[in-house]
């Protein structure tokens, strides 16, 4: 039989898919514009005889996530820009630790309060370490709830895979926008063994097991660092993501993600419709960033557009991959406002008549 599909609120769905992903226990506080996610969490989870608190603060939820997680159990938090903030020391803990644990991002406008308009101006705080030290979480970044959906079912085994962090980055508008969308299927409880030799689950006759991120030696804070070097490049070596939309013959790329990648769809298409030979790449790993890819690509093109809700800060892990093989323009709205496809197609227009080859102008003369 196949799966119906059924309309979504972008928080709702993202909720449902961790439920269905496996979630064993969530722990949040409310904060718009993900408050749906929330709350959605708060009548299903009791209904399954799964775990739901809310907690005081962003700082307890992410700490009680940190404790659920090396016990072993699926746990997951959401917020949204500020409260994320407030979550940085507990997942420094949760990284350097190396439980796994899953969070959402419903990113809003910044710095500060802001406001609780889409944004795209986490990207720096998700993709540079998510909490101070040596680290990078695995960062995912849907376009539809659909692929939020998809996303969220796969971060549960990604992050037990590698025992580290995930993160689902969506901004405001995905999250409060409605679209069709097929829920993944139940996935059955972790097994005892399945949760691994490492989870603090009760001594009985073994060695008992500490989970801590406390090195007062430095050799022992420098091997954990090697370790997680180690798996930091084989994650950026196995889960690189993107979407490519005619770049086979493309002269020019537009590069954007999330909301902003699938308005840059209809950029592509409508500039094409005007004669523009224009790709589009879509990261879908923020980190790790699909860099050898868009190297690959970038090599011959007359000029690369990025787009963002932010001030560009994607914009710079672009230009690492480039590497000064073409010029790398930006469009980018700031402070919770949605670039129009319009207007970055007007973007665009400007940078093919900025980067366009040169024409011989000389009239021909006629005999």
């Amino acid at each position: 039989m196949t799966a119906k599909r059924e309309l979504w609120k972008g928080n709702e769905a993202i909720a449902e898919a961790a439920i269905r992903g496996g979630v064993e226990a969530f722990f949040g506080y409310p904060i718009t514009p993900q408050t749906e996610l929330l709350e959605y969490m708060s009548v299903r989870m009791p209904e399954l005889g799964r775990t739901f608190l809310q907690a005081e603060s962003e700082v307890a939820s992410i700490n009680m996530v940190y404790g659920a997680a090396c016990g072993g159990m699926r746990a997951m938090s959401s917020s949204s820009s500020p409260g994320i903030s407030l979550m940085q020391e507990g997942l420094s803990y949760i990284a350097a630790s190396e439980v796994p644990a899953v969070l959402v991002d419903v990113m809003r406008g910044g710095p500060g309060l802001g406001n609780i308009q889409p944004s795209q101006s986490d990207y720096f705080q998700m993709t540079r370490s998510a909490g101070h030290g040596d680290f990078h979480p695995l960062v995912l970044a849907p376009s539809t709830v659909q692929e939020a959906v998809d996303l969220m079912y796969e971060a549960f085994p990604l992050a037990e895979k590698y025992r580290t962090l995930v993160i689902l980055a969506a901004d405001g508008s995905l999250g409060q926008m409605m679209e069709p969308a097929t829920m993944p299927p139940m996935r059955p409880p972790l097994t005892e063994a399945e949760r691994g030799d490492w989870a603090v689950r009760g001594k009985g006759n073994r060695e008992k097991r500490i989970i801590t991120s406390l090195f007062l030696k430095e050799p022992e804070l420098e091997a954990l660092n090697h370790k997680l070097q180690a798996k930091l490049s084989q994650i950026a070596e196995t889960e690189r993501r993107w979407e490519e939309i005619q770049t086979e013959d493309a002269e020019y790329l537009v590069v954007a993600y999330g909301s902003v990648g699938r308005t840059c769809k209809t950029v592509v298409r409508e500039a094409r419709a005007q004669g523009v030979k224009v790709g589009l790449f879509r990261p879908i790993s923020l980190w790790p960033f699909p860099w050898p890819r868009l190297r690959e690509l970038a090599a011959g093109k007359r000029a690369i557009l990025v787009s963002e809700m932010s001030a560009g800060q994607m914009l710079e892990d672009v230009r690492l991959a480039v590497e000064g093989q073409c010029p790398v323009d930006f469009y980018g709205r700031m402070g919770g406002v949605i670039p129009l496809p319009d207007e970055i197609l007007e973007a665009l227009h400007r940078v093919v008549a900025t980067y366009r080859p040169a024409v011989d102008s000389a009239e021909p003369r006629s005999e």
